[in-house]
């Protein structure tokens, strides 16, 4: 009886064991595609990390990267002992005996997890299988892999396999070298060098016992044990490394005891200059391609594409010292304007008392400071007045500083930020893209994220529509008071425009002076005419797709648009009528540079190429009118070779919203300027007008590009008529002094709340700012 049990278990064990040889074989070759993807020796001899995409501008320089993992690899050589010691003694005591599984500790592992002790089981060589080839993840998935528990059972033989496969083409130290080249350590940080310098600015041979155990600690859970948001779990988990190392004779006990004893010594100084180049414009590219990356079922963070982009590498350049040139005397001056008092004032002059509350509510901490106080307020204004070490923006560069997250937002209300987008309508191919003063400190793209008042800079639209329809620029208005009675959803409105400077010259205008001058009352009279409802209709043929409320006030810029609908539609009267979609990548190819994509420009005509002419006609007119708005460019060094510029400025109520939309032969541009928050601005036209501030931007600009012959665009006069011009528009000029102070400014009611994210912080002379308040 004894010899049939004997043999009945030994024909079991038997069974058992061709049962397990069968089942890793089927998964190996993935019988009838029942187990998923299992990598072989090839995969294994040529691991491949997720690779991320590059960004180039047109003429081929990096200017950003997409990666999810930020990791920078080291050789062993370059691997302290003491990160090597901890990583052995925690998670893999026998790793230099073991031929890849340690079957020792899985069993023992499953035996104090039924003891409701979880302690993993898993090699440095299975974990390093998990971090290469993902045997989780979707495509690693078979039939069989879904269900239940087996699932679970297929995914550790996989490892297994993967672990064996490993240890038989790499040494100890090459596995040690790669485990710590692709293990996640939290806060985006992937590979031992990107940890080491992001947590103690130590490069990764030199860090000490200490330091090494916190790190290894990390990886039984990077976010439970993470030294910056956990320094306690994180402390009592270094510990627990250090006794490890000291049970594996890796350290004496009196260094444990030294080390166990330290204060956790962070060091968060580390700025890494090989990040991936996040910016204004990494991110426009990024939204650009989010449908066509969902179409084709690509991903920019892993796929390894290069984007060629069609930004003009000196254009950007130009364009951004433009902006740091103005942007820092024109925060000077408005710093000036206001001294100590604070700026957010309602439509009246007012102070508004609830901002700084009503600022704390729109942060993300608010309302989670609300459940964590149960609503008490007096304890979540003690967070907000509690002062904090942080690093701040200024136009004399970041500065550290000790702020309250009030003094944050008083601070940041203070900051003017500016969009600007420049195109190329003969190819549709975006130039420039600035989307603000510093993408470290204002995440909130200008360009085309944000929308504006557009003040006068939206008068072209009413002047196309009467051109489009029977007028001509020589067409006279009288510039008088005009009262304008309409019906808004239902009810009887009136609505009396003022000019610029509140007073009417009685004077018969041509509409080329008058759009030229930028006369409210004539514009208001022509919108009258041709009717508000085609000025938006027009407006939206040329490329304006934000919501328009069809009012009397549409044509002075009463609602909100971007710049970069700006751009687009006033591209359309350099493009001889035809509308275009703007082009912000031309191509894509693979890391290989097998191109995988091309795009063209796609264009519509919307209006005819006479009715084009005339408004780049009637656009010169703010430089050669009397009393043109635009000729403060004059005082740019941009007049030679018989140069033509056209352009429109433009400023919403209360001095909010500062534009100015420049054209030349060869570039549309334009330039947005004012505070995130509508209720901060300026006092008076004299600091506050559009050609005061967005137009020094534009001059500065076109100033430098002119200056560089390399640039590739010269001065020149616009265009000849592409057709025979059948309206009259050489207008008899009136003699009147040039007045290069000339005003501009739209009076429409603006609501004082801001529509897009605030950034928020205290006074500084030279204009600087904080990180996000409260955080």
């Amino acid at each position: 009886m004894f010899k049939r049990i004997k043999y009945r278990v030994l024909r079991y064990l038997v069974i058992f064991i061709y049962f397990v040889i069968i089942f890793f074989c089927a998964i190996e070759l993935n019988f009838l595609w029942l187990f998923g993807y299992s990598p072989d020796m090839e995969d294994i001899k040529t691991p491949v990390l997720s690779v991320g995409s590059e960004v180039y501008t047109a003429d081929g320089k990096l200017i950003g990267q997409f990666y999810k993992e930020n990791r920078s690899p080291v050789d062993y050589k370059n691997i302290s002992p003491n990160l090597i010691n901890a990583l052995v003694a925690t998670e893999d005591s026998r790793f230099y005996s073991h031929g890849g599984v340690d079957f020792l500790s899985f069993f023992s592992s499953m035996v104090s997890t039924a003891q409701g002790d979880r302690r993993g089981g898993s090699t440095i060589t299975q974990q390093l299988a998990k971090n290469l080839f993902s045997t989780r993840k979707k495509k690693a998935r078979g039939v069989l892999s879904r269900v239940p528990g087996l699932g679970t059972v297929i995914y550790k033989f996989k490892e297994w396999l993967t672990a064996y496969k490993i240890e038989h083409l790499y040494t100890k130290q090459q596995i040690l070298t790669m485990y710590f080249n692709t293990v996640p350590f939290g806060n985006n940080s992937f590979g031992i060098k990107t940890a080491t310098l992001k947590y103690f600015n130590e490069q990764p041979d030199d860090v000490n016992p200490a330091q090494a155990a916190t790190l290894i600690g990390m990886l039984k859970a990077t976010s439970t044990y993470n030294p910056i948001r956990n320094p306690e779990k994180s402390t009592e988990r270094r510990n627990v490394v250090l006794s490890q190392m000291r049970k594996n004779n890796f350290i004496s006990e009196a260094e444990q005891q030294r080390y166990s004893k330290e204060p956790m010594k962070l060091d968060l100084s580390y700025v890494d200059q090989d990040s991936h180049g996040d910016s204004y414009l990494r991110r426009a590219v990024e939204k650009w391609l989010d449908k066509w990356c969902k179409d084709n079922d690509y991903n920019l963070y892993e796929d390894g594409l290069k984007i060629y982009t069609t930004i003009d590498s000196r254009l950007q350049k130009y364009a951004e010292e433009a902006v740091a040139d103005k942007m820092k005397s024109l925060q000077r001056r408005f710093n000036n304007v206001w001294g100590k008092q604070n700026p957010w004032r309602d439509s009246k002059g007012n102070e508004i008392k609830d901002f700084i509350l009503k600022s704390e509510q729109r942060l993300p901490i608010y309302s989670i400071l609300k459940k964590k106080y149960n609503g008490d307020t007096t304890k979540i204004q003690e967070y907000f007045n509690t002062k904090k070490r942080m690093r701040v923006f200024t136009w004399k560069g970041d500065q550290d500083t000790t702020f309250s997250s009030i003094d944050s937002i008083k601070y940041y209300a203070r900051i003017l930020n500016t969009g600007m987008m420049s195109l190329e309508p003969a190819t549709g191919k975006i130039k420039v893209w600035v989307g603000g003063i510093d993408y470290k400190y204002f995440n909130y793209d200008h360009v085309k994220q944000a929308k504006r008042q557009a003040g006068s800079t939206f008068k072209p639209f009413a002047y196309l529509t009467a051109l489009d329809n029977g007028f001509t620029p020589c067409d006279k208005f009288t510039d008088k008071p005009v009262t304008i009675r309409y019906k808004d959803e239902g009810k009887d409105e009136e609505w009396s425009p003022n000019n610029a400077d509140f007073n009417f010259s009685y004077r018969e205008m041509s509409l080329r002076w008058a759009m030229g001058k930028s006369v409210n009352s004539i514009t208001a009279q022509l919108t009258e005419e041709v009717g508000w409802d085609k000025v938006v209709e027009y407006a939206h043929k040329c490329g304006i797709e934000s919501y328009l409320k069809s009012v009397p006030s549409v044509s002075l810029g009463s609602n909100d648009v971007s710049v970069y609908e700006m751009v687009r539609a006033y591209s359309t009267f350099l493009n001889k009528g035809e509308k275009l979609d703007p082009l912000l990548v031309t191509r894509i190819t693979d890391h290989q540079g097998n191109v995988i994509e091309e795009f063209e420009l796609k264009k519509e005509r919307v209006i005819s190429e006479e009715t084009a002419w005339l408004m780049l006609y009637m656009f010169r007119g703010g430089m050669e009118e009397p009393g043109g708005t635009s000729q403060a460019l004059w005082e740019y060094d941009l007049w030679k070779k018989n140069n033509q510029i056209g352009g429109k400025t433009g400023t919403s109520s209360d001095y909010v919203d500062g534009w100015y939309m420049g054209i030349t032969k060869d570039l549309v541009t334009g330039v947005w300027v004012g505070a995130d928050d509508r209720s901060v601005h300026f006092k008076t036209s004299e600091t506050g007008e559009g050609s005061r501030t967005a137009l020094p931007i534009f001059g500065k600009f076109m100033e430098m590009v002119y200056a560089d012959p390399k640039s590739g665009y010269t001065e020149g006069p616009f265009p000849k008529p592409w057709v025979k011009i059948t309206k009259q528009y050489m207008c008899p000029s009136p003699r009147i002094r040039v007045d290069t102070a000339a005003t501009d400014s739209t009076e429409v009611s603006t609501d004082s709340t801001a529509t897009e994210p605030t950034l928020t912080l205290p006074d500084n002379p030279e204009g600087g700012e904080t990180p996000p308040p409260g955080q």
